[in-house]
């Protein structure tokens, strides 16, 4: 997507210097676009724990460059000991997002697949590129299936403008381009489709009002940030036509895990018959898990709760909201059941939340769980 008119995604190995894999610092943004450069496997665990990248597909692609240069760095005679040390230590920065275990098996097996140690290194950067290219691909065709929706709601109001709201950022920044909930109005909009986003600010991180408005800004898509709880009442006074969410972890029969507070906006839609819509590539699907009770929540520090950040006198600074004797609570995700969602739109096309729905468009995956 644009960043100030030049086109960017969000990880890439650098040009003409393949042993640095640089991304955009998401802990900076909206003030400042900083481009960041990760050279070891620490750099990029690290980038991963402390949110410099997120997002389920980013975080998939962020571990799949990171396998890479953990094969830069590992010792010739205990190489395979490493890899696997490398990829327990990636497992375990993020665990709710399912992107993230799935690129680094998928790295160990290319791995294995060679015998030469500059054989496995030279694998594990193809195959990081193809994990990038993949997501990027998929997101593209969430896009195209979800634009037929947003035209559908379009022809209904006449050519009126067709408000959608959004939760957290599952945008081009949560993945390596384009987005999931955000590729259909990327598209919508580029067809001349009159579209607006309420965007919600979704604390703690504020991931909507920081990241979501900041790039639907860079692409010039009309949006309006409100604070997390305005979403009931926009939906009451019918000012939402429709919900697009995104998903870190779905299971095999529906079920979604998603950024903490989504679950309250699938009940609001449901008490006001707003269409509620998770769009997710397969990546993020959990053949192996059932129900979402399943799915571990990731419980982050009471410091994100307790501080805001933003910008004050040209610089980024952090501000204590909280009496400092106050403990937080913060769960990163809630699970949403399959029975509040109206539908997932895949790569493959749009189906119902359910195991037998999914499974239509992914037959080949009826033996798993």
């Amino acid at each position: 997507m644009n960043v100030n008119g030049r086109r960017y995604r969000t990880i890439w190995a650098r040009p003409g210097h393949d042993k640095v894999i640089q991304v955009i610092d998401q802990r900076q943004l909206p003030h400042k676009f900083v481009v960041e450069d990760l050279k070891s496997l620490d750099d990029v665990a690290r980038a991963i724990k402390e949110m410099h990248v997120r997002g389920a597909g980013l975080i998939g692609a962020a571990a799949g460059f990171g396998m890479y240069l953990a094969a830069l760095e590992a010792p010739k005679h205990r190489f395979d000991d490493f890899m696997l040390m490398a990829a327990e230590k990636l497992k375990g920065t993020r665990p709710t997002a399912v992107n993230l275990a799935v690129s680094v098996e998928r790295q160990l097996k290319a791995m294995a697949a060679v015998s030469s140690t500059g054989g496995k290194i030279s694998a594990a950067l193809e195959t990081a590129k193809e994990i990038a290219d993949e997501d990027s691909d998929y997101c593209m065709r969430i896009g195209e299936h979800g634009l037929k929706m947003i035209r559908d709601i379009s022809k209904k109001k006449k050519g009126k403008v067709v408000n959608i709201l959004t939760h957290c950022n599952a945008g081009w920044l949560a993945f390596v381009d384009y987005g999931s909930a955000t590729a259909p109005i990327y598209l919508a909009f580029g067809k001349g489709i009159k579209v607006h986003v309420w965007v919600d600010e979704t604390r703690p991180w504020n991931q909507g009002s920081r990241l979501t408005a900041w790039e639907l800004g860079q692409q010039g898509i009309p949006h309006t940030v409100i604070a997390d709880n305005t979403g009931g009442h926009l939906m009451q006074s019918g000012l939402v036509d429709l919900v697009i969410v995104g998903s870190d972890r779905t299971t095999r029969t529906g079920d979604v895990a998603n950024k903490i507070g989504t679950y309250l906006k699938a009940l609001a839609a449901k008490d006001n018959n707003v269409p509620f819509y998770v769009a997710l590539p397969s990546s993020s699907i959990d053949w192996n898990t059932r129900s979402g009770s399943d799915i571990p929540i990731e419980q982050r520090g009471e410091e994100e709760v307790k501080f805001a950040q933003g910008l004050s006198d040209g610089k980024i600074r952090k501000i204590l909201l909280t009496p400092s004797s106050s403990r937080a609570a913060n769960y990163g995700f809630d699970v949403t059941p399959a029975r509040l969602v109206t539908g997932l739109i895949t790569e493959r096309g749009i189906c119902q939340a359910s195991e037998k729905g999914i499974l239509k468009l992914f037959p080949e995956r009826g033996g798993n769980g």
